[in-house]
């Protein structure tokens, strides 16, 4: 992965969101084993991160491209054409990065953090919005330089839980806690491969946004053994190796 950005390729995450700290955990998982990916990464982050106060300290020293996710568009119907017009503004800054090469993007196409199940309490990666995963798929496209687009899954969510319920005002209340994260990353997801039998372009979208989606959750429920259920590297499946760089 590190050689193909070296090279000048693009490389573009699609992951799960747990936390307002998700870009430190990844950087504190990371830092000692792949430094030039935790220090050129570029965070796809809502506004909040910079809005809220608790949020700050941990979007310090990242590299941020701020969106208003569609889950928040309305919540101030008179701020509906501000927010809009700054995504487009994200949206044309992002395709210039891509036109430069080399870059390294983290996106959750969940538009949100996710959150446990309201009738079992089970936690689970929010399902994708297949209108997001396609447009970064076709900003890597056309980008005019290669680009590799990878499921990523990660666990953090007892660290900093979010409310139950999605809340429109700033200041939600926080519970901090002290707990194992885990991430992990599977191959890249080719387009073409995975949407080969599709009949239409719509189709092909769907299908290629729920097989990241899938990934994602089979990555997580290995992330969950290993860390809920305290099996550590011996919960690694043949498709999923698991390790603990630090030991």
């Amino acid at each position: 992965m590190e050689e193909k950005l070296q090279q000048g390729h693009n490389v573009v995450f699609i992951s799960n969101h747990q936390t307002e700290a998700d870009p430190a955990v990844i950087a504190l998982l990371l830092e000692m084993t792949h430094p030039y990916i935790v220090e050129n990464m570029t965070y796809i982050a809502g506004d909040r991160v910079v809005t809220d106060p608790l949020c700050k300290p941990f979007s310090m020293g990242r590299n941020l491209i701020c969106v208003y996710s569609k889950k928040h568009m309305l919540d101030v119907p008179e701020l509906v054409d501000m927010k809009r017009r700054a995504n487009t503004r994200s949206l044309k800054e992002m395709a210039v990065l891509l036109r430069s090469g080399s870059q390294l993007v983290w996106i959750a196409p969940s538009g949100g953090r996710d959150r446990p199940d309201p009738k079992t309490g089970e936690w689970h990666p929010a399902p994708f919005d297949t209108s997001s995963v396609d447009n970064m798929r076709r900003l890597v496209e056309h980008s005019g330089v290669p680009g590799h687009i990878y499921p990523l899954a990660l666990l953090c969510h007892d660290i900093m839980p979010p409310p139950l319920q999605v809340e429109k005002e700033i200041g939600e209340r926080r519970v901090i806690a002290f707990h194992g994260v885990g991430l992990s990353i599977e191959p890249e997801f080719n387009f073409n491969d995975i949407t080969a039998s599709c009949e239409n372009s719509e189709q092909a979208k769907e299908t290629y946004s729920q097989a990241l989606y899938k990934s994602v959750n089979d990555q997580y429920d290995v992330l969950k053994s290993a860390i809920h259920g305290k099996q550590g590297i011996e919960a690694s499946t043949p498709s999923i190796s698991l390790s603990q760089p630090w030991n």
